[in-house]
């Protein structure tokens, strides 16, 4: 798995809608309406707020922290949901690698080593056809099996 060359922390701030994922056991309640806020900390940590709709219409929320590895401008990441002081513990600390993101930063797919894992994010809840369908042919090369991406519902 190789991620993209470099990536601008800073200009990846902010809502990202999920449009489409592998199927994880720790996103089973979410049925729609799945949205990742990403807020720069003083620390240089990375503030990750994870949203979605479950079946009983009720939102729900997990919020962890993110930080990068490597140089500054690296685009492997590693995320932790779990509370802080089990930080030290390198199992509650899942890797995040950008493997593909466009120019202006709107459409984004993240990984990770294993390619047990991804999620395809949108600036907005319905990417460019064209644009996602490019996306779709470049994991397709990196080796990815598209038959287990499952298409997220949002609601507007």
């Amino acid at each position: 798995m190789t991620p993209i060359s470099s990536l601008d922390v800073a200009r990846y701030m902010g809502n990202w809608y999920e449009l489409a994922k592998f199927p994880n056991r720790f996103q089973k309640q979410c049925v729609s309406d799945t949205r990742a806020q990403y807020n720069a900390q003083p620390d240089g940590t990375v503030q990750v707020i994870n949203r979605c709709r479950q079946a009983n219409g009720e939102m729900t929320q997990a919020v962890g922290v993110a930080r990068q590895i490597g140089e500054k401008n690296s685009p492997k990441l590693q995320v932790r949901f779990a509370p802080a002081w089990l930080s030290f513990i390198p199992a509650v600390w899942g890797d995040y690698w950008v493997i593909d993101i466009d120019p202006a930063y709107q459409l984004v797919a993240v990984s990770e080593p294993k390619r047990e894992y991804l999620w395809i994010l949108s600036r907005v809840s319905k990417a460019d056809p064209a644009a996602y369908e490019a996306l779709l042919g470049r994991l397709t090369r990196m080796g990815f099996d598209l038959n287990r991406l499952e298409v997220s519902k949002q609601g507007d």
